[in-house]
């Protein structure tokens, strides 16, 4: 998908002088650009002295879908772990302020293909998973799909003809593997789209933006960046073989691919509830996001 780039909106600019003064006690700045996105105004600002910083706007709506207090702990968490950049400030309401990676390579999915890209990344991944660290952020995807659906209920956007049936369908997948104990509630990104992934000058890889960050299934990491990457069996190989450090058994496919499918049914209603502040472009998002879950969901039903 084409990255949503905007131009600087003129009332972040009184915003973005305020957080400066209050971090580094100086208001001005030499160049400001607007980077990617599709919720939040985000900067890249360099000062005077050269220094350059990620300033981070919480965008329209997302105080109805983010916690930013839970957020927070799970970036300190990447930070900490050294798999994100620098944290130098982050409020209750979203503002933040980060250290810029260093000239930043061009990224998308032939990058996210390369090999040594994606054994950096299940190594990240296994960082995070294998913390130890509870931060008490539940990630659960039907408590998520519940917010969505009210706000999609709420400013009267349409959901699909046969959504009943497919909600119903994808529950019982994920019960199945509650009921089976096949769950290992660790530390997780939960958005590993190409897009929250970073290379610097010298390759070496980070992930960013920890909005929708939890204790979640271990599993769904490695599901989301197969998918956002749009990994072929030969790159989900390389993916899962580095992670596990072993060859994967027919269940853990199996779980692999209903991740996959309770991504694209979570996202799919994210994009939906963004349509009243984005408009007709998270449709086209969502509808894409379902017509992918239903082609996993064929693929899952003749493996089964």
């Amino acid at each position: 998908m084409a990255e949503l780039v905007r131009e600087i909106e003129k009332e972040d600019i009184a915003e973005i002088k305020k957080l400066l003064n209050k971090v580094f006690g100086i208001s001005e700045f030499v160049d400001i650009k607007r980077l990617g996105g599709m919720m939040n105004h985000s900067y890249k600002v360099t000062l005077e002295n050269g220094e350059e910083f990620l300033v981070r706007i919480p965008g329209e709506g997302t105080d109805e879908m983010i916690n930013r207090i839970d957020e927070k702990k799970s970036t300190e968490l990447a930070c900490k772990l050294g798999i994100d950049s620098e944290l130098l400030y982050f409020d209750e309401k979203g503002y933040k302020i980060m250290r810029f990676i260093k000239n930043p390579q061009p990224m998308n999915e032939d990058v996210m293909k390369r090999e040594d890209i994606i054994k950096q990344a299940a190594n990240i991944f296994s960082k995070l998973h294998n913390s130890l660290v509870d931060t008490g952020v539940i990630f659960d995807v039907f408590e998520k799909a519940l917010l969505y659906e009210k706000i999609i209920s709420d400013y009267q956007v349409s959901l699909y003809d046969d959504y009943s049936d497919t909600r119903s369908y994808v529950f019982d997948l994920y019960k199945g593997l509650q009921d089976k104990s096949e769950i290992n509630i660790v530390p997780c990104h939960n958005d590993s789209l190409v897009d929250n992934w970073v290379l610097d000058e010298d390759d070496r890889l980070y992930l960013i933006d920890w909005e929708f960050s939890g204790m979640n299934d271990a599993v769904w990491d490695l599901s989301c960046l197969s998918i956002e990457a749009n990994y072929s069996d030969v790159e989900d190989n390389i993916l899962l073989k580095s992670y596990y450090q072993r060859n994967i058994t027919d269940d853990e496919r199996k779980h692999f691919i209903i991740e996959k499918i309770l991504i694209d049914y979570l996202w799919t209603l994210w994009g939906l509830a963004r349509v009243p502040f984005d408009g007709d472009f998270m449709r086209e998002y969502a509808s894409g996001r379902y017509e992918r879950l239903h082609d996993n969901i064929k693929q899952y039903k003749k493996i089964k």
